[in-house]
């Protein structure tokens, strides 16, 4: 009996190896997914990118380094991240002990009545060793394995993307937080300044080379430029608990150093489109979860199909502990079985639709994510050469209005033609140009940031 259900076995393991290509199908790559032009108006050849220079070299600004260190030490978002990574692998870790027999021990005893004419009730000792093992015969388990893998790829892949996100927020935010500083110190520059103008209205008022008008102008002038300081200190101060939230520190003063010196890449390097696919995390999570419901889509096939289980057990029995372990109170079985799914309320066809739209949904998502991944890097682009073109322009623009405001002051001491009005227009255009001065080279920075983010650096 033993050998007929052990020939039965190897029967039906070898069917099932020649069908199970048939129910569960092997993965491939999305066909369709156009990654060419991706960049917009840019089909680079060259492969070489800054995404692959590591983050210690793309920011040399010490202070910087060390607050993007202290963030990945201590941010939550990437401990939660880790967390996932955790809670993945042992998910693929159980998928993997599924392939194993499970084995249970018990030991007991049972009272029972042995016949119904016998009035006492005999007691019955016990003690075995159970087994049970189903054969994958159809690839549910390979399946369930290989979606557990791509879970676990998948939340280290979004560990990946936490961090070079988290990289490129310190730096955004760092570089921002300098720009406030370079505005506050031109703010600060020009109330001094506007109070000396002040001073010197004064003084021409009593010479009566101005009216009272121009005094109270000047003081106007000056308050105009003073009212914005608040301002300023309160974005320093969100900014900086901003940061302090990244690198899990209660809020309190960043150190940094000044915009000025701060040093901008010029050598920005794209490679090809296609390199998105290995380098951007979130484009691999994307995959790996489309990866993990192909494979879910393959085991809702084999619930269709019969499964083989073998169960055997081996032990003790007897209903006296002195003779427990005579060679008469040995016992052994092994079962061998198929079951087969008839009826059970279509929940293996919903199974499988749900699996199957499952895969759709994640596929659009796929697709969705390499294009939003193109989108970032042409807007990246696009923001650098913009705020490189206005750098160049800003510059003369600075320069003409300093001569502006220091001709309109020398006109106004020695001709009635020019009034404090010609005075205060042009230092309100110098104020907002060189405020102007600081954003572009803020935007500047914040560019580099973001097109290293967008294609996938940070992360090595």
């Amino acid at each position: 009996m033993k050998n007929s259900i052990l020939y039965i076995t190897i029967l039906l393991l070898f069917i099932a190896g020649i069908t199970a290509c048939r129910v569960t199908q092997p993965y491939h790559e999305p066909q369709g997914i156009a990654s060419d032009n991706l960049y917009r108006d840019m089909n680079p050849k060259d492969t070489a990118t800054i995404a692959n220079i590591p983050w210690q070299q793309m920011f040399t600004d010490t202070l910087l380094q060390a607050l993007i260190n202290e963030g990945i030490a201590n941010n939550n978002d990437l401990k939660v991240a880790v967390a996932r990574i955790k809670s993945a692998d042992a998910g693929f870790a159980q998928s993997k002990a599924a392939f194993f027999p499970s084995l249970d021990a018990n030991i007991g005893t049972t009272v029972q009545k042995v016949t119904s004419a016998q009035i006492g009730r005999s007691p019955i000792f016990e003690g075995y060793l159970s087994s049970s093992w189903q054969a994958d015969i159809w690839g549910k388990l390979q399946s369930s394995r290989r979606a557990a893998l791509a879970s676990l790829l998948q939340s280290e892949a979004y560990r990946r993307a936490v961090q070079t996100q988290l990289i490129a927020n310190i730096a955004t935010d760092y570089y921002a937080l300098m720009a406030y500083d370079a505005e506050l110190q031109v703010t600060l520059k020009t109330v001094e300044n506007r109070k000396q103008d002040v001073e010197t209205m004064k003084v021409l008022k009593a010479s009566d080379v101005v009216t009272g008008a121009a005094v109270v102008q000047s003081e106007a002038n000056r308050y105009s430029a003073e009212v914005t300081i608040p301002d300023i200190r309160q974005n320093i101060r969100e900014t900086e608990n901003s940061i302090s939230l990244l690198i899990g520190r209660s809020p309190g003063s960043i150190q940094r150093d000044s915009l000025s010196k701060e040093p901008v890449m010029t050598n920005l390097q794209t490679g090809v489109p296609s390199q998105l696919l290995a380098n951007r995390p979130d484009v691999q999570e994307a995959e790996y979860q489309l990866r993990n419901a192909f494979e879910l889509v393959n085991v809702a096939r084999t619930y269709f199909y019969p499964a083989l289980s073998i169960t055997a057990e081996g032990g003790i029995y007897n209903t006296s502990v002195a003779n427990l372990f005579s060679a008469g109170s040995f016992f052994g079985n092994i079962i061998g079985g198929l079951t087969q799914p008839i009826f059970n309320n279509g929940l293996n066809k919903q199974r499988l639709k749900v699996a199957q739209a499952q895969q759709e949904e994640y596929l659009a998502s796929f697709k969705q994510t390499l294009l939003t991944a193109g989108q970032e890097v042409s807007n990246a682009l696009f923001q650098y050469q913009a705020a490189q073109d206005k750098i160049a322009i800003r510059t003369q623009q600075i320069n003409y209005l300093q001569k502006s405001v220091e001709y309109t002051k020398e006109l106004l001491k020695y001709t009635a033609s020019t009034n404090y009005t010609d005075v205060l227009t042009s230092e309100q255009s110098l104020l907002a140009s060189q405020l102007s001065s600081v954003s572009d080279k803020l935007q500047q920075l914040q560019a580099v940031v973001n097109l290293y983010s967008s294609l996938g650096g940070g992360w090595k």
